[in-house]
């Protein structure tokens, strides 16, 4: 093939022909990339937004220092977490580690479909999960997949849950006399109404369960409306419990749901995206009790483990199910007694993701991650001091993670003000010091959330932020 046309870095030569024009390449990228990452606080933590506009695409292809004045414009324009300033989101600052990672899987380009395309990443998937599967209290018999995010970890867990529940694998659920319905937390994650859309049993039988006063699944409520749905003939398959509710980051109590689901032969999940890190705690894992008795737990270490995106996990405690429940075998692939991962994975092109997380945790080990979870804990406890010396700011609940959701309610202020009034100190936070603190929506209002995930985050700046909010309230009151 003539590739003379073509800028003579366009690939890697495997005879190294080319070895100086690429090297030079990788040098001019590597260095824009830890120059602007080393000044990141000194960007914007949310930058306005500005209109993507493409003219054209390059008819002879682009200098060097071209594509570096348009990789400068894409990093400018970019969502900053690696500011400590950032504190609104779940999204991390990577570990350098995993940045490095996903340079080494994209070079290699290996696909996770089969064992003969990816020969060691695809053992590596195998024994990484295997391991954490055990960390979370699974026996040999677990194991799991990687996905591209916790939304298709709950589409797997679930679909693998209504074929088993159901028995509609072949058939599908035109066969079915009761409307299957899945139960879960008012506060659960969006995606499990998602979900319920692709698999067929329709959105509006996500079945919501009333909260408590620390934003749990109520058990009891739980229970009752397994019994009325079953009054009404609808046939309730499946509850998800949430471990890190993403508004609030609390955690349903595993242990007493999976009582009521065991007693109604229902399928239990876990959304453990975000607060499934505990189980790398000594201290904290204990929040997650009762979690070894799920059928299956959804994890993403692209959170609260500081791995690069995507990087995320469904794990289940019964292996087998997963191969007989959701396995199609790929004719075109070499038998062997391995699982070929695209045969039992939503996705059968995959991404080599296992790479960057199971080198993030040899890199940091396990007692760094020990320890970034236990500094992330002292921040909250300085944090919830620092709101309760304010009469004019209300919790949403007790924190049992690192978000900690909480709003203004100003005694001068009629309550339908109160909305506007934690917009405008959103705001002002972000114009004063570079503070972004999300806006969610809950229970009818408009609360202010941190995430206090960032490494880099200290007390220092959690004084400066309730300094601008004294201000912002003084000013308010004038």
């Amino acid at each position: 093939m003539n590739i003379e046309l073509l800028p003579d870095n366009s690939f890697v030569l495997p005879n190294g022909e080319n070895i100086e024009s690429v090297k030079k390449l990788i040098d001019t990228v590597i260095n824009l990339i830890v120059e602007n990452s080393s000044q990141a606080q000194n960007r914007t933590a949310i930058p306005t937004p500005e209109e993507f506009a493409l003219t054209n695409f390059s008819y002879e292809g682009l200098t060097n220092e071209e594509i570096v004045k348009e990789l400068q414009y894409i990093i400018n324009g970019s969502m900053n977490p690696l500011s400590s300033s950032y504190i609104g989101h779940m999204d991390s600052i990577p570990t350098l580690i995993s940045c490095l990672g996903e340079f080494v899987s994209t070079s290699l380009n290996n696909n996770l479909l089969s064992l003969e395309m990816s020969p060691v990443f695809s053992q590596m998937e195998v024994e990484v999960l295997k391991h954490i599967a055990s960390l979370f209290g699974y026996d040999d018999h677990s194991g799991g997949v990687m996905t591209s995010g916790g939304s298709l970890a709950n589409l797997q867990a679930l679909t693998v849950a209504r074929n088993k529940k159901l028995n509609v694998k072949k058939y599908g659920l035109i066969a079915l006399t009761k409307q299957p319905v899945i139960l879960v937390s008012e506060d659960s994650h969006t995606s499990i109404i998602k979900v319920a859309s692709v698999i067929g049993i329709g959105s509006l039988n996500v079945v919501p369960v009333e909260v408590n006063s620390k934003s749990q699944m109520d058990v009891v409520d739980l229970e009752a409306k397994i019994k009325h749905l079953k009054q009404d003939g609808k046939y309730p398959f499946a509850v998800v419990a949430t471990a890190g509710t993403t508004v609030t980051g609390n955690i349903d109590p595993i242990e007493s749901i999976f009582e009521v689901a065991n007693k109604y032969d229902l399928w239990l999940h876990v959304d453990a995206a975000y607060a499934g890190a505990l189980v790398f705690s000594k201290d904290k894992r204990q929040l997650l009790k009762g979690i070894n008795r799920a059928d299956s737990i959804t994890f993403n270490p692209q959170k609260w483990m500081y791995v690069a995106k995507t990087c995320a996990m469904v794990l289940f405690k019964d292996l087998e199910l997963l191969e007989k429940e959701f396995r199609i075998s790929a004719p075109y692939m070499n038998e062997t007694d391995f699982t070929n991962l695209g045969e039992i994975s939503v996705q059968g092109t995959r991404h080599a993701d296992i790479l960057k997380l199971y080198l993030s945790i040899q890199h940091i080990g396990l007692r760094g991650y020990d320890n970034l979870i236990k500094e992330s804990y002292k921040l909250v406890d300085y944090f919830l001091y620092e709101i309760k010396q304010r009469s004019f700011l209300e919790l949403a609940s007790v924190p049992e993670t690192n978000l900690i959701c909480f709003r203004g309610k100003p005694s001068q202020l009629d309550e339908t003000k109160w909305d506007d009034w934690n917009l405008e100190l959103q705001q002002f936070l972000l114009k004063e010091i570079n503070t972004f603190l999300s806006l969610p929506s809950y229970k009818g209002n408009r609360w202010l959330r941190t995430v206090l995930l960032n490494p880099l985050i200290n007390e220092d700046i959690i004084k400066e932020l309730f300094a601008k909010v004294d201000e912002f309230y003084m000013n308010s009151n004038s």
